[in-house]
């Protein structure tokens, strides 16, 4: 079983950058496919960026393409979204999740995915 805490969240003005980490504890992080979620006030919840734990394999969603990079470190048990161009419709509270199903064009949730308790991004002028 593993254990997510994510930090890195903020107030951002549009344009800015922003990086989330997620630690792990309780197992090692490059057991499992790992990945950013996000849920907007009245929205349900989205896969954001994804990366697997085979092969490194990415999954973007489009919305991330060309301005979210994920990678990790797993010295360090984290992973990581760096958030560039940030832009108003990027508000949302961002949740790391672990056990997925992940490839270059898909992020699914695995049978008991694991869920960090979310940190706040919000991009406001």
């Amino acid at each position: 079983q593993v254990q997510l805490v994510e930090s890195g969240g903020g107030t951002v003005q549009p344009g800015g950058s922003l990086r989330l980490s997620c630690a792990a504890s309780g197992s090692n992080v490059d057991y499992y496919a790992v990945g950013w979620f996000r849920q907007a006030p009245g929205k349900g919840r989205e896969a954001v960026s994804c990366i697997s734990s085979e092969d490194g394999s990415a999954y973007y969603a489009d919305s991330a393409k060309g301005r979210f990079t994920i990678s990790r470190d797993n010295a360090k048990n984290t992973v990581y979204m760096q958030l560039n161009t940030l832009k108003p419709e990027d508000t949302a509270v961002y949740y790391c999740a672990a056990e997925l199903l992940v490839s270059t064009n898909h992020c699914w949730l695995g049978i008991k995915p694991y869920w960090g308790q979310g940190t706040q991004v919000t991009v406001s002028s």
